[in-house]
């Protein structure tokens, strides 16, 4: 009878609910309006920026907010408010959320080696947009209650802290359909072809990324394979989509290169590092000890700390502050739902102000959680440590939640402080000279030039031509 009662609202609700699809003009379920689709995509942008950063080029930006202004007009949505973004993370990836929001990362620009590549990625992820891909699941989510809950008596607490418990964010995470990709494939192609691109080039990355991989593994944003799977078919299929007359559209490979040439790649760690079981950030100038066999995660928002098994973590975030401790500790405990104030401190740590308060946090279904908020005042920010675990478990991590708090300090060694990131940089081929050849030249790391070669879509064995430019890491 529940079953049955269930499923009757949901016809009916699907009844009530069902929109018309701007690309295949069917009606489908649909709880969420465009206007509503617009705000919560600028509310998951915000979210996005503030968890993964913006790598800050604004020439590179302007330049695929030019690309992508070619294929807007050949859209099923052209007046949506589109933006386009870069993130600042290597991590191999493009994705878009619902409203036009469009992002790829530096490790994807560094990956492409076309405009019309690039154009087939934006025209791909907006077509994901145009479709409603991402609005239709979330409609789905919506019915099912679907939440971030992974199994674990820490997670939506620690999905709280962590910024991640938005639904908008959640959608990162989710794959799409076949269904979604292989129609996203074909309007990516459209829209690519329709801006004078040769869609031929979305064959070629396609080709570069599995031959890279997915590379996102220690990153906590997924990489295009986890999100995007690609199949043998789904090649098949967008080869069987290209015409003849492609290959007379525009490529530009070249004004493509000069525009990443100088491009962050790989790890910045001057937005922090693991070396010798310790975390250093030359920007914020600090640095503390890493428990051994701990998890490290880093994004511009926070630094993670977790236990392999996942039953105890230590997040830090920092944040520009005049505030008191004790009024800023007020704020923060504020957000956390469900606490049981269980005692406060007034300490200090390595010269520095500290503000410790414990809670206990009660979970439907779920252990009761203990949470210590230490906040440290260092110059113009406030950072704060949560160390949590289950109550039962908290005593016995707990000396190793006062280790890494207690660890935390200035950081003044020139040796730490003065790292700066690796770039891409553009050799011109003489078209004698081999690839490895070149990235002897180049003071490259040995193990560095089978990535690099797939930079470049060759074999490191392999010549480039005479004039050809070839990408390089220093």
């Amino acid at each position: 009878m529940r079953k049955m009662i269930i499923l009757s609202l949901i016809l009916i609700l699907f009844g009530m609910s069902c929109a018309v699809n701007p690309v295949t003009g069917k009606k489908e379920l649909m709880l969420i309006s465009e206007q509503e689709e617009i705000a919560l995509g600028k509310n998951t942008d915000s979210e996005i920026r503030t968890q993964y950063g913006i790598y800050d080029d604004p020439e590179l930006l302007a330049y695929i907010q030019s690309v992508g202004k070619r294929l807007i007009p050949h859209t099923h949505r052209p007046n949506l408010p589109y933006q386009f973004a870069i993130l600042d993370t290597p991590v191999i990836n493009a994705f878009a959320v619902p409203g036009g929001y469009i992002y790829v990362t530096r490790g994807i620009m560094a990956l492409m080696g076309s405009e019309a590549e690039l154009s087939a990625v934006l025209g791909h992820e907006l077509g994901h947009v145009n479709a409603r891909h991402s609005v239709r699941r979330m409609s789905q989510m919506l019915l099912v209650q679907l939440g971030l809950a992974l199994g674990s008596a820490l997670n939506d607490t620690f999905a709280k802290i962590s910024g991640m418990a938005g639904v908008g964010m959640q959608l990162l995470f989710l794959k799409f359909s076949r269904d979604d990709e292989r129609e996203a494939d074909v309007l990516g192609i459209d829209y690519s072809r329709k801006g004078s691109y040769n869609p031929g080039e979305m064959v070629a990355f396609f080709s570069s990324l599995q031959k890279m991989g997915d590379l996102s593994g220690g990153q906590s944003l997924p990489g295009f394979l986890s999100t995007h799977p690609l199949t043998g078919e789904r090649i098949q299929n967008v080869r069987k989509m290209l015409a003849d007359t492609d290959a007379g559209l525009e490529v530009r490979g070249e004004p493509y290169l000069r525009k990443v040439d100088d491009m962050v790649y790989g790890e910045d760690p001057r937005q922090g590092y693991v070396e010798d079981s310790a975390f250093y950030h030359p920007q914020l100038q600090f640095t503390f000890e890493i428990p051994k066999g701990w998890k490290v995660r880093d994004t511009p928002s926070q630094v993670t700390l977790s236990t392999e098994d996942g039953n105890a973590a230590v997040i830090l975030q920092a944040e520009k502050s005049g505030e008191s401790l004790d009024a800023y500790a007020g704020k923060k405990a504020g957000s956390i739902e469900g606490r049981t104030f269980i005692s406060e401190r007034t300490t200090t740590v390595n010269g520095l102000a500290s503000f410790e308060q414990v809670y206990d946090v009660s979970q439907a279904e779920k252990e009761t959680l203990r949470i210590r908020l230490s906040f440290l005042r260092k110059n113009d920010y406030i950072y704060t440590f949560f160390s949590l675990s289950t109550a039962l478990n908290f005593r016995s991590y707990d000396p190793t939640f006062e280790g890494v708090v207690r660890s935390f300090k200035d950081l003044r060694d020139p040796r730490y402080l003065n790292r700066q990131p690796r770039r891409l940089k553009l050799v011109r081929a003489d078209g004698s000279q081999t690839l490895e050849y070149i990235f002897r030249q180049a003071g490259m790391k040995k193990e560095d030039w089978p990535r690099a070669a797939i930079l470049n879509s060759m074999e490191p064995a392999g010549t480039p031509a005479k004039n050809q430019w070839v990408k390089t890491v220093k």
